[in-house]
């Protein structure tokens, strides 16, 4: 059996200006996490007060997601990873608290004891496979500043030049240059260089990381060490968790499925990247058109990835469900949403 996890927290980093789309504002983008775990379980928001969309509208990769849940039935859990505010789909607790800005000294001390029940809770989950995804606005930024304190932030530059870490972004132009002046802030604040948390993921996730990262992280290794098929359903910030186990000693057989928008992304090396890690990759191509606004969106290289879509997308085609299937499902769901978004949701 096939078990499709999402770990949904937050970090006070996402309220950085210009760090991140995962919402309209800052304000809203903290309802994020908390409505795409709505989306993904119940295909709508039912107690958040937003349907996640960027600033220019482009909706959520739940919308995808869901889609697929639809379609092929999935059997979904919901981690709390650090939430910020509430969410009306049923939750596992393992102890996250959400995240400060990275910019301070010790932005995530709940790290070290949600890896721990989130590896627990990986090692009980009776499934064969489990694909793991997260949503964390501003989790791009986390995920360098925890490469970076692993010291391995140059596997994602291009082959032919080593750049002081590169991840994806929910933005069609990456902002790379805020990032790691963030992260080097951030370092600062911990007393940290480069590499000073290698073979120590914890440390890592702890002065440089976000919740969720931690919880993916915890859950991958106790789902590793019972010989559980474990898919890291992302971009780059599963490329992170994959550098935190490996860091932590977990070997053996490891996947990342995401998105060809994250592959094509020009300021990452996607494949260098998955082969430093020893990471079999899976890139599937939704074959989005433009005559519908979210896929345009998507085209234009907004969102990406995310609450798992390239781990969904790819077990679409495993299960050789047509790409056109998804995307008229991908309509019915963004068609679901848009007329909640035009009555009134109660504030919780």
């Amino acid at each position: 059996m096939t078990r499709f996890v999402l770990c949904a927290g937050t970090t006070r980093t996402a309220q950085i200006d210009e760090i991140s789309a995962a919402g309209a504002d800052p304000e809203l983008m903290v309802h994020t996490p908390s409505a795409d775990s709505e989306i993904l379980t119940y295909g709508r928001p039912v107690r958040s007060p937003v349907v996640p969309v960027s600033p220019t509208g482009c909706p959520t990769p739940a919308v995808v997601t869901r889609a697929v849940v639809e379609r092929l039935g999935l059997d979904t859990t919901v981690v709390d990873a650090g939430l910020a505010e509430p969410t009306g789909a049923p939750t596992v607790t393992v102890g996250a608290h959400s995240g400060g800005d990275i910019r301070e000294r010790d932005p995530v001390p709940s790290a070290p004891g949600a890896f721990a029940a989130a590896r627990q809770f990986g090692r009980q989950l009776p499934d064969d496979e489990l694909f793991l995804a997260e949503t964390v606005p501003g989790g791009t930024t986390t995920a360098l500043g925890v490469l970076t304190a692993l010291g391995e932030a140059d596997v994602l530059g291009p082959d032919d030049e080593v750049v002081d870490g590169a991840v994806s972004s929910s933005l069609p132009e990456n902002p790379l240059e805020l990032k790691r002046e963030v992260v080097a802030e951030a370092l600062g604040s911990s007393a940290l260089s480069p590499g000073d948390a290698a073979g120590e993921p914890t440390v890592a996730l702890r002065r440089a990381g976000d919740p969720a990262l931690a919880v993916v992280a915890g859950l991958a290794a106790g789902a590793l060490e019972t010989d559980t098929a474990v898919t890291l359903a992302g971009g780059t910030q599963l490329v992170a968790a994959a550098a935190c186990l490996r860091h932590g000693g977990y070997g053996g057989s490891l996947s990342l499925a995401t998105t060809s928008f994250v592959a094509e992304d020009s300021s990452i090396d996607l494949d260098r990247a998955a082969s430093e890690l020893d990471l079999d990759l899976t890139v599937t191509d939704p074959g989005f058109t433009d005559d519908h606004p979210a896929m345009a969106a998507y085209n234009a290289g907004e969102a990406k990835e995310g609450v798992g879509m390239g781990g969904a997308l790819a077990l679409a085609d495993r299960a050789a469900v047509p790409m056109a299937e998804i995307r008229e499902g991908i309509r019915e769901v963004y068609d679901r949403l848009l007329a909640e978004a035009d009555r009134e949701v109660p504030a919780p």
